[in-house]
């Protein structure tokens, strides 16, 4: 029996209501990713990039067709399954990091595992691990507010793999840093989730960013099509 793509994606349909007007943000996307792929997706602002990355993480529900991530369809879950199964299969990455400002860095990567009800020990042993993978192991007990952006984007991506997701969705992970920043934190991202045998999709306004990727798609009219 051969082992379901770590994502798939059938004749996917989104359709918002404005008013009296819809629009069809998605028409007919189909995708398929395997361990160690990564895909680039570009498109124009508006053209529905956010709303296929949330479709595929199961943050919100199609209107036709279907998504599976590791033979699992997130329309057949209930909603805390979902949660479950995202947090056992699925690392997010956004524009902006969303870090609890409260907390230190150490603490913000080992929520995902502690949400499986690590203990605490065993969660801060491997978020100080992928920490130091990310070049902040003089950083860990920062909150942060006392972190660069760079700093504060590589503690994100960290939270994002620290629990070693089968699939990495990244919405412009590198959109709100300076080059020099972008670079570093692109490769880490990369290199980790490469290392760890993840599927990337990466959602990117940025040539340089796309190149980095195996593969380039381009979201034109509710679809993919070959950048």
């Amino acid at each position: 029996m051969s082992t379901p793509p770590i994502l798939l994606a059938e004749h996917l349909r989104k359709r918002y209501t404005e008013g009296p007007q819809a629009v069809d943000v998605l028409k007919d996307v189909n995708l398929r990713l395997d361990g160690g792929q990564t895909l680039a997706i570009i498109g124009a602002s508006g053209s529905g990039k956010s709303t296929l990355m949330h479709l595929l993480g199961g943050l919100d529900r199609a209107d036709g067709g279907r998504v599976q991530v590791c033979g699992s369809d997130w329309a057949q879950m209930s909603p805390k399954a979902q949660g479950a199964w995202r947090n056992q299969h699925v690392g997010f990455v956004y524009q902006f990091h969303h870090l609890l400002m409260e907390f230190s860095a150490l603490d913000n990567v080992a929520m995902p595992l502690r949400i499986r009800r690590t203990t605490a020990e065993a969660a801060h042993a491997v978020a100080a691990q992928m920490l130091q993978s990310m070049g902040l192991g003089a950083r860990l007990q920062h909150r942060p507010g006392e972190l660069s952006g760079g700093e504060r984007q590589r503690v994100a991506i960290a939270r994002a793999l620290v629990t070693q997701p089968q699939l990495v969705l990244a919405d412009e992970p590198t959109g709100n840093l300076d080059s020099e920043a972008s670079a570093v934190a692109l490769n880490l991202l990369l290199d980790v989730a490469l290392a760890q045998g993840d599927a990337v999709i990466i959602v990117t306004h940025d040539a340089t960013v796309a190149a980095r990727c195996q593969r380039q798609l381009r979201l034109v009219n509710g679809a993919l099509q070959d950048a």
